[in-house]
């Protein structure tokens, strides 16, 4: 004879096939912690050697291009807002979050032209890797950046085509989503660090 009163343990667990969290978006948090502690370790170097008591930058080499930076930093905080709405559109219905998504594209392919741009001036004035500590933090630091925002901008565009054609999953754009929004949220601490 039953009871009708279920255990506390079978209402717990999810319904037979589904997941808590999908399989995509558990690995990309997994792969964004690891990248996290990176970024961690090269911001700490940073800071240590700049408390060193030297003068930063150092006296003979100019600074950063802090404005034109902060513009481009409004240009990639604008694409991670173009993919929150993304984001929910795709709740809504999938079709109608096409074209923030792609202007989240082109707003992240814009933040790195111009972050390329400005290093083409930089290296055009003889600051490279091997000018002094201040640029060698500076190329490590935005270029491990770089790298991981044209990763996340291919993927972004991967999900965009998928989604025109109909077949992006939930757990798919969920795995891209958290690849974005880690490299826009790293971006300001890296800004604000490397910059100021």
């Amino acid at each position: 004879m039953t009871s009708g009163v279920v255990s506390l343990d079978a209402r717990r667990k999810p319904a037979a096939g589904r997941q808590l969290l999908p399989s995509a978006v558990m690995g990309m948090l997994l792969f964004v912690f690891t990248e996290s502690m990176l970024f961690a370790g090269l911001i700490s170097a940073h800071a240590v050697v700049r408390a060193s008591g030297l003068p930063w930058p150092p006296t003979d080499q100019p600074r950063l291009p802090q404005i034109a930076t902060l513009l481009n930093t409004a240009v990639l905080l604008f694409s991670g807002g173009a993919l929150i709405i993304a984001r929910l559109a795709f709740r809504r219905r999938p079709a109608d979050a096409a074209t923030p998504l792609l202007v989240a594209v082109l707003c992240g392919a814009a933040f790195v032209g111009l972050q390329g741009r400005e290093w083409v001036a930089l290296i055009a004035h003889g600051l490279t890797l091997t000018s002094s500590s201040y640029y060698s933090f500076f190329y490590v630091i935005v270029g491990c950046h770089a790298v991981h925002a044209l990763a996340a901008i291919v993927t972004l565009a991967w999900a965009w085509r998928r989604l025109k054609a109909g077949r992006l999953t939930p757990a798919q754009f969920g795995a891209v989503q958290v690849f974005w929004f880690f490299v826009v949220l790293v971006w300001p601490v890296i800004y604000f660090r490397v910059y100021l």
